[in-house]
């Protein structure tokens, strides 16, 4: 993937993790927010924005499963 578009999809991440913020779920970033990186941060390296990426996807799935199974019950 070209840097370009991981800071596209860094975006859209970040738009998600906004919303669910925003939300009243009370979801909390800790190790993204701990990287110090944003999208906006274009002059970060690829491999930044990739760690980004992954952290971020990873926490979000997180707390989706987590959210999940906690209203199924």
């Amino acid at each position: 993937m070209k840097k370009e578009e991981l800071v596209h999809l860094h975006m859209l991440l970040a738009q998600l993790k906004k919303y669910c913020e925003d939300g009243e779920l009370g979801w909390d970033f800790e190790k993204y927010n701990g990287l110090g990186i944003t999208p906006f941060q274009v002059h970060r390296s690829k491999e930044e924005h990739k760690q980004a990426i992954f952290v971020l996807g990873t926490e979000l799935a997180s707390m989706t499963a987590k959210n999940h199974f906690s209203v199924n019950r």
